[in-house]
C-alpha cells in the first residue's frame, strides 16, 4: 500500500510538474519593444514565464508563421496591413474580448478599422510614424524638410533606409503624387524608378534598430521611426525628427493571436496585462510610440503628452497616410520590385 501511496504521490507530482511546465506564453515581437522589466513584471504577477523572439521586419515574421502554419508562438505583432492579410490566409484566430477586461482603456478612434473590422483578430499596441531623421550637428535642418531632399545628390553613400519594402515605396509614391497604399501596377513601376535614381545615396538598410548607425556617427540623415528618434535623444539631443511635407507614414502595430497557438489562455492573459494603462505609460516612456490607450495618456507627465514626436500634430497625421494591405498581387509586385532595388538588378 505504501508502495502504491508512492507511486501516486510520483504520479501527481509529475502531473504537478507537466502543468507548470505548460504555464508559459511565447511571443514574438519587433526587436525591442517591450520596456526593460516588463516580461518580469508579467511573470511574477501571473506565473507565466514569457518565450521571447524578435523579428526586424513584417516579412521576416509573415514568412515564419506561414511556414509553421500559424504554429510556434501564441503572441505575435504584425503590422496593420498584415493583420488582414493573415487573417484572410487563416493565420490568426478570433480574439475572445470578454477575457480583455482593460479593453475599455483604448480609443475607439484607433479601433475597428478597415484592415480590422470590430478587432475581431488584432488589439492595437502602439501608433507611429515613419519620416526623417537627421543629426542637427552636421546638417542643416532648414534644408530637409521633404523626403524628395534625400535625392540630393550631395548625400552620396551617407543615407540610412528602414528595411522595409512598404515604408521606402511610401516615399517615392508620395513623391509622385500616388498614394502610399497603390495598387496600380504603373504608379509602383514609376515609385520604382524614381527609388533607382536614390540607391547611390543609400549607405545601410537598417530596421533592427535605426537609432544606433545615426549615434555612432555612420549616418547623419535618412529614415527613423519617430520611437527611436525618442530613444536616440536620451544620448544624443542632436538627433531631431522631420514630419516630410508629402506625408510621413502611419502605422498601428499590434496584438494579435496566431491559429496555431498553444497557450490560447495564457496569450490572452499577457495582451490584457499589456493593454494595463500603467503598462501603457511604461511602453510610452520606454519605446517613445504613442500608445492608443487614452487612461495612459492621461496619466502621462505633460512633456511626454505634448511632444510632438510621439503624439504628431493633427495636420501631420491629415497629411501622412496609414499602411494598408494591398493585396497579393500588388504586395508581390512591390517585393519584386525591392529585390531589384536591393541587388542593383
Amino acid at each position: 500500500m505504501k508502495a502504491v501511496k508512492l507511486l501516486c504521490a510520483a504520479g501527481l507530482l509529475a502531473l504537478t510538474g507537466a502543468a507548470q511546465a505548460q504555464e508559459k506564453v511565447v511571443v514574438y515581437n519587433w526587436t525591442e519593444y517591450v520596456p526593460d522589466g516588463l516580461l518580469a513584471q508579467f511573470t511574477k504577477e501571473t506565473g507565466i514565464q514569457v518565450e521571447y523572439a524578435t523579428f526586424d521586419s513584417n516579412e521576416v515574421m509573415y514568412s515564419k508563421l506561414k511556414l509553421q502554419k500559424g504554429t510556434g508562438y501564441d503572441v505575435i505583432v504584425p503590422s496593420t496591413y498584415f493583420v488582414s492579410k493573415m487573417a484572410q490566409e487563416g493565420l490568426l484566430q478570433s480574439i475572445d474580448h470578454t477575457k480583455l477586461s482593460n479593453l475599455k482603456h483604448l480609443d475607439p478612434a484607433i479601433l475597428d478599422q478597415p484592415y480590422d473590422p470590430k478587432n475581431q483578430y488584432s488589439l492595437p499596441y502602439v501608433w507611429g510614424s515613419t519620416g526623417i531623421g537627421i543629426n542637427v550637428d552636421e546638417v542643416d535642418a532648414e534644408g530637409i524638410t521633404s523626403w524628395k531632399d534625400l535625392w540630393d545628390p550631395k548625400w552620396r553613400r551617407s543615407l540610412l533606409l528602414t528595411n522595409d519594402v512598404r515604408e521606402v515605396f511610401h516615399m517615392a509614391l508620395r513623391i509622385n503624387g500616388h498614394s502610399a497604399n497603390s495598387t496600380n501596377p504603373e504608379e509602383i513601376k514609376q515609385a520604382y524608378e524614381l527609388l533607382k535614381e536614390l540607391m547611390p545615396n543609400v549607405l545601410v538598410f537598417n530596421s533592427d534598430a535605426p537609432r544606433e548607425p545615426y549615434l555612432a556617427g555612420d549616418v547623419n540623415l535618412g529614415m527613423i521611426w519617430n520611437g527611436e528618434v525618442m530613444m536616440a535623444q536620451e544620448e544624443e539631443e542632436a538627433i531631431q525628427y522631420i514630419y516630410p511635407k508629402e506625408g510621413a507614414a502611419l502605422w498601428v502595430d499590434s496584438f494579435a493571436i496566431p491559429a496555431g497557438a498553444a497557450n490560447v489562455q495564457n496569450a490572452h492573459k499577457f495582451i490584457d496585462f499589456m493593454l494595463r494603462p500603467d503598462v501603457a505609460v511604461q511602453v510610452v516612456e520606454y519605446l517613445g510610440y504613442t500608445t492608443p490607450n487614452e487612461t495612459a495618456i492621461g496619466m502621462l507627465d505633460e512633456e511626454l503628452r505634448t511632444n510632438p514626436v510621439i503624439f504628431p500634430p493633427d495636420e501631420v497625421i491629415a497629411q501622412g497616410e496609414f499602411q494598408e494591405d494591398v493585396g497579393d498581387e500588388a504586395l508581390a509586385l512591390y517585393i519584386q520590385y525591392w529585390e531589384k532595388l536591393k541587388t542593383g538588378r
